[in-house]
């Protein structure tokens, strides 16, 4: 199958408060908050949701099509890393004015983030066709719309769906930009609809959509729920839900950065499917690209090894769902 996906390209600043964030808020004054953390380290990493998720699919075998915008200093070692891991960069148009974009986040002790973002040439992804990506490496099965320039989520959904392309919702961090009309726009006739349990709230409530209602409007709806794992629901033919699935995680062996971590899981839920996997073994595999990249500093530092999957995967499953896994990869 081929996929593609576009969504943001970036620059981590990854930084470590070793306080709780929680500790410095004073309800009462949020409206005038002024504060400076002290954090203990700062790691650079390459980053960015679109670039994740392909990292994630290149990771475990695949070669799938990135499509986004960057600077000039994205051909300063990024693309090269890209390239060299697997992914298709060709759909990746270069920015003459702006930078590649930049994502500063502070973890705290107790996983909890606060970030800021800038777009930098991101803003030119909406300068890209779907149809020209076509053109240039050829037929797509899959494209995964991710956090990106809010214009160009829109107009891509849009593209796949008047070209008949399957396409998968993943508003993410993007979803506070989107208005209420922008967002239910993004999801109808999606194939598939990713979010976390609190995007899946605020989906609601800016579209004033229930989540049965919701769920119709696409054909599976996946919503991670931290460490509660993830939900799995998959409609049939006529919109009724025919599957309800819970996947639990895989046990962590020490949480690093939480950074990526929804990426990863999306990465491997799709090289699951792609690879015959069902919708449970597909999660089931997700789970653990997600634990691998808690256990890191940065999206894009972990790696693959069948025999640590294998143990991981034996651990929270059992045997039989490790070797079923692992054989269809």
């Amino acid at each position: 199958m081929s996929i593609a996906v576009s969504g943001s390209i970036a620059t981590d600043h990854l930084m470590r408060f070793e306080g709780k964030f929680s500790e410095q808020l004073l309800a009462e004054h949020l409206a005038h908050v002024s504060l400076s953390f002290l954090v203990e380290e700062l790691v650079l990493q390459r980053g960015g949701v679109g670039a994740n998720i392909s990292f994630g699919m290149a990771r475990l075998g695949r070669r799938p099509v990135l499509i986004g915008a960057v600077g000039k200093d994205f051909d300063e070692g990024y693309r090269a890393w890209l390239e060299d891991s697997g992914v298709d960069t060709r759909a990746v148009r270069v920015s003459e004015t702006a930078h590649t974009a930049r994502f500063q986040c502070t973890t705290d002790a107790e996983m909890a983030q606060i970030a800021s973002f800038y777009s930098g040439a991101m803003a030119e992804s909406r300068e890209i066709a779907i149809a020209d990506v076509v053109g240039t490496v050829g037929a797509l099965d899959l494209v995964v719309i991710g956090a990106n320039d809010p214009a160009a989520m829109s107009l891509h959904s849009a593209q796949c769906r008047e070209a008949g392309i399957p396409f998968a919702a993943d508003p993410s961090q993007q979803l506070a930009r989107l208005n209420g009309e922008e967002a239910r726009a993004l999801v109808e006739g999606a194939k598939f609809l990713f979010t976390n349990e609190y995007e899946w709230g605020l989906l609601q409530q800016k579209t004033g959509v229930s989540a049965e209602r919701l769920t119709e409007m696409v054909e599976v709806r996946v919503t991670t729920l931290a460490e509660k794992g993830a939900e799995i629901v998959v409609n049939g033919a006529d919109g009724e839900v025919v599957q309800r699935i819970h996947v639990d995680v895989v046990p962590d062996r020490g949480r690093v950065d939480p950074t990526g971590v929804g990426d990863a899981f999306r990465a491997g839920f799709l090289v699951g499917l792609d690879a015959g996997l069902s919708y449970e073994r597909a999660g089931q595999l997700g789970s653990y690209v997600a634990v691998k990249v808690l256990e890191t500093v940065g999206p894009q530092a972990w790696d693959y090894d069948a025999d640590d999957a294998r143990e991981r995967l034996t651990e929270a499953y059992g045997a039989e769902v490790a070797a079923e896994i692992l054989g269809a990869l």
